[in-house]
């Protein structure tokens, strides 16, 4: 069946873009019937004063509000449960999370385990949710994970040293409030994180097996925003254009990836970020340019188009050294942006491969790789990425 005729579906919460949005979270709260919202954040995000805002947006509505801020940077499983517990003893009726993509992940997740009433870690796979979420609202406070247009969720189980995936429409969030100006209490090294996680989102999504015409287009778009504003906005931090083009680009890597899912980098990173608990976009950027090249044989017509998106000038090339181009420019990029890293660097070693590769394999996002890997593959591409 060709792909024009295939049926496709597109989620995507509501969404209001642009700087001040956050200041409406009170408007949108009040519109879902809400008494007490419970705002989940972290300290960092507290102390940039997002949560203030909030609240005050809240106040001004006469709404009732209880804040939880532990969350770590990746989000656990007793994370969750002590925030559900929280929204369950306090009567909360809506949740707004004010964040990245940590505090986002674990308000869904307190969003899940508060309709069911059951421990978080039963929910891990693909449609497993049974009962409607309460309300969510998402304000984003960085350029890159996308969780406040998605249907994923990511959680750390701290005991297994494993994140796990919950990917449902049920966890697309209700209204995303998509405000550039929270970016600006990123630092440099969390800005080069996020934004290359959103540009291997685009990437991803424009090669899975699972793209489309509804999503093609956001993909294409994230890549040509983000590989041309990224460096400019680390090296100028006050510039409110450079920061709407970056979350922009954000926002439409999240659409796509969200509606044709992911790929091998994210398959391999969220058991990385599992195992080592480390920075998800981090990860990515030690990963991307060796599953590009894994990959490329797979989907040579797509990724001449992702090359000729970064402006790579690919007229006359042959699918080989269109490869080597792109391979060249996702390192160039990433030096650009201040990543150098190898795995080895992190403390990876070659002994932790298997254990790291099954759990890649066991990844929902494995499923929409453009190339069909087994586990071997996987381990030879960790291999290379040491």
């Amino acid at each position: 069946m060709s792909s024009i005729t295939a049926l496709r579906k597109f989620v995507s919460p509501e969404i209001i873009f642009g700087a001040g949005s956050r200041h409406s979270v009170g408007n949108y709260a009040s519109t879902f019937g809400a008494r007490r919202v419970l705002v989940v954040s972290d300290p960092g995000v507290q102390a940039a004063g997002w949560v203030g805002d909030v609240l005050a947006s809240l106040d001004q509505q006469g709404i009732q509000h209880v804040v939880f801020t532990g969350v770590s940077p990746n989000p656990r499983v007793d994370e969750v449960m002590l925030g559900a517990d929280l929204y369950r003893t306090s009567v909360c009726d809506v949740i707004v999370a004010v964040g990245g993509g940590s505090p986002m992940d674990c308000a869904k997740g307190i969003g899940i385990v508060a309709a069911h009433g059951r421990n978080i870690l039963e929910f891990e796979g693909v449609d497993t949710i049974r009962m409607p979420s309460p309300p969510l609202i998402l304000i984003p406070t960085t350029a890159g994970t996308s969780a406040d247009v998605s249907q994923f969720v990511i959680i750390s189980d701290q005991v297994e040293r494993v994140k796990f995936s919950i990917v449902s429409k049920a966890v697309v969030p209700d209204v995303s409030l998509i405000d550039p100006e929270t970016t600006a209490s990123m630092d440099p090294f969390l800005s080069a994180c996020t934004g290359i996680d959103a540009l291997v989102h685009a990437i991803e999504a424009f090669v899975s097996t699972g793209h489309g015409p509804l999503t093609d287009p956001h993909a294409l778009e994230a890549m040509r925003l983000i590989n041309g504003n990224l460096v400019a906005m680390i090296a100028n931090p006050s510039d409110i254009e450079l920061r709407e083009k970056i979350m922009l680009g954000s926002m439409q890597a999240g659409l796509a990836f969200s509606n044709a899912i992911l790929g091998a980098v994210h398959a391999m990173s969220h058991s990385l970020g599992g195992f080592l608990d480390l920075p998800h976009g981090l990860c990515n950027a030690a990963l991307v340019e060796h599953v590009v090249a894994f990959n490329f044989n797979a989907a040579p017509e797509r990724f001449r188009i992702v090359a000729e998106t970064l402006g790579i000038d690919c007229r006359g090339l042959t699918p080989p050294q269109v490869r080597a181009r792109l391979v060249d420019h996702l390192i160039a990029f990433k030096r650009a942006v201040g990543f150098e890293e190898t795995l080895r660097l992190h403390g990876v070693d070659s002994s932790d491969i298997p254990f790291l590769s099954r759990h890649a394999m066991a990844d929902p996002c494995i499923l929409t790789n453009p190339r069909q890997s087994t586990q071997r593959d996987v381990e030879v591409v960790y291999g290379e990425a040491l």
